[in-house]
């Protein structure tokens, strides 16, 4: 189980997460809501460590994460993967190649930097490629593809790490609705299949409702909301989104949907 206890952030005198306490069972698929600013992406780099707490605790299965450096941070962040809204992938190598890039640090640099990669390695980016239906794209160039087909490509090379932990930072923030459900079907795939928590930054409520088996909600840097997504009431989303309860169309959706 994943755990944050009392875990702050600030930069300078902005408080970007504040006094947080959360647990992340396996297998279970987590939305994390909020207005921009509220302190998401803060949150999910404070877990992976590419951004580090001001106070507070972060423990996995016994491992006190906060306390990593070194060596033993690098093998945290390989068993705490990250997806982003840009991808990251490298344009003009084949997909194949954008995939073992998930081992490279595992692998001698001389041998990466030349693409002479294990058969081994390249057998399992092929099964991690098929899972998520991209096989048949593996020596096309990353360039070449969707933007939904270039985030699968991303979820692909993180499950390469074989994480623990799968965090995602708005990763179907850039891509139209048909692309969007592809990827968070893939990563929905991913959280039933591998047992492992994944955790995504979301704007949508739809989406929330559709694919989160719990969603935390974040205002100002604390959690204002943590509970299945069918019991976000009115009044919760006021507190997530601020207003006087002048919801957009897909709020009203989800309040019907669960009512």
């Amino acid at each position: 189980m994943l755990e944050l206890q009392k875990v702050r952030k600030c930069f300078g005198d902005t408080v970007a997460v504040d006094d947080v306490s959360l647990a992340f069972r396996p297998g279970e698929f987590v939305g994390i809501l909020g207005r921009s600013g509220a302190g998401k992406s803060t949150l999910l780099r404070m877990i992976n460590r590419l951004t580090d707490p001001t106070s507070g605790d972060i423990h996995m299965q016994g491992l006190d994460v906060t306390g990593l450096k070194g060596e033993a941070l690098r093998r945290w962040r390989r068993r705490c993967a990250m997806i982003f809204q840009q991808f990251n992938l490298c344009p003009r190598l084949d997909v194949i190649t954008n995939v073992l890039i998930g081992v490279v640090a595992e692998r001698p640099l001389a041998t990466s930097l030349i693409k002479l990669f294990p058969a081994e390695d390249r057998a399992r980016a092929i099964l991690e490629l098929d899972a998520l239906d991209m096989a048949q794209a593996a020596l096309q160039r990353a360039e070449t593809l969707s933007g939904g087909q270039q985030q699968r490509v991303a979820i692909a090379r993180a499950m390469m790490q074989q994480p623990d932990v799968l965090l995602a930072d708005e990763p179907v923030a850039s891509l139209d609705p048909v692309n969007a459900e592809v990827v968070m079907d893939a990563l929905h795939k991913v959280c039933r299949t591998r047992n492992i928590p994944v955790i995504v930054n979301l704007h949508s409520l739809d989406i929330a409702r559709r694919y989160c088996d719990r969603v935390v909600a974040m205002s100002r840097g604390r959690v204002v909301f943590d509970d299945a997504p069918q019991r976000l009431t009115t009044e919760a989303l006021a507190q997530i989104y601020g207003g006087s309860g002048k919801w957009s169309r897909e709020a009203v959706v989800v309040m019907e949907s669960a009512a």
